[in-house]
């Protein structure tokens, strides 16, 4: 019976560990509520209400908490290096022991003595990186810097066959970047923070299990 009690909670244990949500590197809160508005006077006029008061050539870019803009992810990196050292040292050492008048040990008289030594070195390393991220994602103002800019973050969660994929961004956008639409490039984002996680077992595919981190502290490869 503790046989299978033990067996049960491993199980528990495992299917708990699927559904984990992955750690984010956004640290803003991916939405946020409107801040509640003042309460309005009483209508002034016919035409004129002063509750529902709007300019005439105002548009609807995203100013206040709450409201939303679309982040068109547009993120292309590339890195390359290349470096190479080389190192060689030779040496040599030759002498002997001539014949003088006097010495003892005669049998010694003539021996000689050589030495080579050589040492070579040479290193090169190459590393060459590319990244494509592209994709939209609708974030949340959550934010109002004293300057005008808004600090914006949202989440996308998009459930497939065996996992839930989600797409984080956070940043800081200036007001005159936002296009019409109500849409940013990722590339004019300060601050940003944009990953792509899966809570799939991709991931943790790709992660050395504790055991085996523990086994190689002792007897690194």
């Amino acid at each position: 019976m503790n046989a299978f009690r033990l067996i049960l909670l491993t199980g528990s244990i495992a299917l708990a560990g699927c559904g984990t949500t992955p750690s984010s590197i956004v640290d803003h809160p991916t939405s946020t509520r409107p801040q509640a508005q003042t309460a309005q006077g009483p209508t002034n006029g016919a035409i004129y209400q002063n509750a529902s008061y709007r300019p005439l050539f105002e548009d609807r870019r995203a100013r206040q908490v709450g409201d939303i803009l679309t982040i068109v992810i547009n993120e292309r990196t590339q890195a390359g290096k290349a470096a190479s050292s080389s190192g060689s040292k030779t040496g040599a050492v030759d002498s002997s022991i001539g014949t003088v008048a006097g010495l003892p040990l005669k049998t010694l008289q003539g021996v000689g003595v050589t030495a080579d030594s050589s040492a070579e070195y040479a290193d090169k390393s190459a590393l060459d990186s590319s990244n494509t991220f592209s994709g939209t994602i609708t974030v949340t103002v959550v934010e109002v810097l004293p300057n005008g800019n808004l600090v914006v973050s949202g989440e996308k969660q998009v459930a497939l066959d065996k996992g839930v994929e989600y797409v984080r961004l956070s940043g800081v956008v200036q007001p005159d970047s936002i296009q019409a639409g109500n849409s940013v490039s990722s590339t004019k984002v300060a601050d940003a923070r944009i990953e792509y996680r899966t809570s799939a077992k991709l991931d943790s595919a790709e992660v050395m299990g504790w055991l085996a981190r523990f086994f190689l502290s002792f007897a690194p490869l």
